[in-house]
């Protein structure tokens, strides 16, 4: 960071403006262009496989794909961010998702693409993003001060949610002619975002640099099991999101309940973004000052709501109104659960405690598209989504009784870490 770019003392004690801070500027850009490009990606895949197959097993698997590299490379993610430049890592991961997306077009253009090989290209992606996402959120805390984080986190969000809006309904368009368009642009925002990285200074960059040792390997699941607070946060998005995910189902709604085409699916997959958005900005203006507990709880259980809603719509307009309440809830619960795990986590182990929280996340939202997609083979989309909304909203119940200290918390930030 140049010496313009530094804060003074009294910036790192109270709260300025993160447009202060160039390199979130750089890493905000970061996060809207690949997650732009990887819903846009999301869509291509999920219309293409579902036209090639027919089956909602097959868009159940593509959750699977996506969940499985998050388990079985977690203590190796952990490790690697915490230990090398989480810049570099960003940037491996562009290139790698380039090759990967180039595959895809590749291969629809020359007719060779089939569903194995479509699987095999995403879970090859799908690793590179395993250790994409917790690099990208260590990062923040090493961009700003401590006093601006709960404010930065709902700004970063803002950047997913942006691009969880564009990204859908852009590359529903682009899908109008023909998914190559589609997998041809993601491979060029992939690596825009790969120069981008490029441009980040870091003003905290602690690394660990201790010997690797089996206490520092599962050191990320240690520190959080002795955390109730942080163990119960992080459970209740798992079981919340594993019963009450219905991403995998938007292609069977958009095309058999909803009877529209690749641009309405591409709607349908925005939509929670516009309420996401919404509330992050809100968010990014106006921290949570107090009751933040109980405002959790109320925003998972909104949730549930939002998901029976949208389960038992037959109206496009209705659908979408529910699906933006739901990224709204969504989006209210994932700012408080990050600022708690990163103003209570120290900076050089944030990358092992990052990557268990990714885990919990991306398992359960992985995990639940897989089970959406097989209850819907068994019973069909509607129960379904049915179920996941009822089930949310019992987990939120159980989790008020299991974890009464989450319902106590008031204010979002602690005054140091432990």
């Amino acid at each position: 960071m140049s010496p313009s770019e530094l804060p003074s003392p009294a910036a790192t004690t109270a709260p300025l403006s993160l447009l202060q801070y160039r390199s979130f500027l750089w890493l905000w850009c970061t996060r809207t262009t690949t997650t732009a490009a990887f819903h846009m990606q999301g869509v291509a895949v999920g219309w293409q496989l579902y036209e090639m197959t027919g089956s909602p097993i097959d868009l159940g698997i593509v959750g699977f794909i996506q969940f499985l590299p998050l388990v079985v490379f977690n203590l190796v993610v952990g490790q690697v961010t915490d230990r090398y430049d989480r810049r570099a890592i960003l940037r491996n991961c562009q290139i790698i998702k380039v090759t990967m997306v180039g595959l895809l077009a590749l291969g629809t253009a020359m007719g060779w693409l089939t569903r194995e090989w479509m699987f095999a290209l995403l879970l090859v992606a799908s690793t590179a993003r395993a250790f994409e996402m917790p690099s990208m959120q260590a990062l923040i805390p090493s961009i700003v001060p401590v006093t601006l984080l709960p404010r930065a986190i709902a700004a970063a969000a803002t950047a997913q949610q942006t691009a969880i809006i564009s990204g859908p309904a852009i590359g529903g368009l682009l899908y109008l002619l023909g998914p190559v368009t589609v997998y041809a642009t993601c491979a060029i925002i992939y690596a825009v975002a790969a120069v981008l990285v490029s441009l980040i200074q870091l003003i905290n960059d602690k690394q660990d640099k201790r010997p690797i040792t089996l206490e520092s390997v599962f050191a990320g699941f240690s520190f959080i099991w002795n955390r109730k607070v942080l163990f119960g946060v992080m459970s209740l998005d798992l079981f919340v999101v594993l019963v009450g995910g219905i991403t995998a189902l938007l292609p069977i709604f958009a095309k058999d309940i909803l009877q529209t085409g690749p641009w309405g699916l591409g709607l349908l997959r925005s939509a929670p973004a516009v309420g996401a958005l919404t509330a992050s900005v809100v968010l990014a203006r106006w921290s949570i000052e107090a009751k933040a507990g109980k405002i959790l709880f109320l925003s998972v259980a909104a949730f549930g709501i939002s998901t029976a809603v949208f389960s038992l719509s037959t109206s496009l307009v209705l659908s979408l109104i529910a699906l933006v309440g739901y990224g709204a809830a969504d989006a209210i619960s994932v700012v408080i659960r990050h600022s708690m795990v990163q103003t209570r986590t120290p900076t050089d182990m944030l990358g092992r405690v990052i990557t268990v929280n990714s885990m919990f996340t991306g398992s359960s939202g992985s995990l639940g598209e897989f089970r959406a997609g097989m209850m819907a083979a068994w019973l069909g989309a509607v129960p379904a989504a049915l179920f996941g909304g009822i089930g949310a909203i019992a987990v939120v119940l159980i989790w008020m009784r299991l974890f009464p200290e989450i319902g106590r918390i008031d204010k979002l930030n602690v005054e140091e870490k432990r």
